[in-house]
């Protein structure tokens, strides 16, 4: 009885920690492909003199393991100067278990934005 006791304690600690963990894995690879697809939109102003109006003119796609966490989409901002922004919305088990951080945001400039009050977000 008491290794039962104790392994539910552990149990207690730990599975809180790890779905924590599993949170800010999957935020941390939403926002690597962000700043990708930022490296990306910039090398398109310089081919194209404007910046792509969504994903695939950039020839690139949601790597999967970001895609089942977050829609990813991108458009350009009415200058002048011209911008653009990258936005992560969190979606499935992410958006219930990420309401501290919510939507990210990159643009340009490389301004990074959550919608939600977490400070550690980026």
């Amino acid at each position: 009885m008491i290794t039962v006791a104790v392994i539910a304690i552990l149990a207690a600690v730990a599975y809180p920690s790890y779905t924590r963990y599993i949170v800010r894995s999957n935020r941390a690879a939403a926002q690597g492909y962000m700043l990708e697809v930022s490296g990306l939109q910039q090398r398109y102003l310089l081919d194209a003199r404007a910046y792509a109006a969504q994903l695939s003119d950039l020839a690139t796609t949601v790597p999967a393991t970001v895609a089942a966490n977050y829609t990813i989409t991108t458009a350009p901002v009415a200058g002048p100067p011209p911008g653009f922004t990258v936005t992560a919305v969190p979606i499935n088990a992410q958006l219930a278990r990420d309401g501290e951080c919510g939507t990210l945001g990159l643009n340009q400039a490389g301004t990074k934005t959550v919608t939600g009050t977490g400070s550690t977000c980026w």
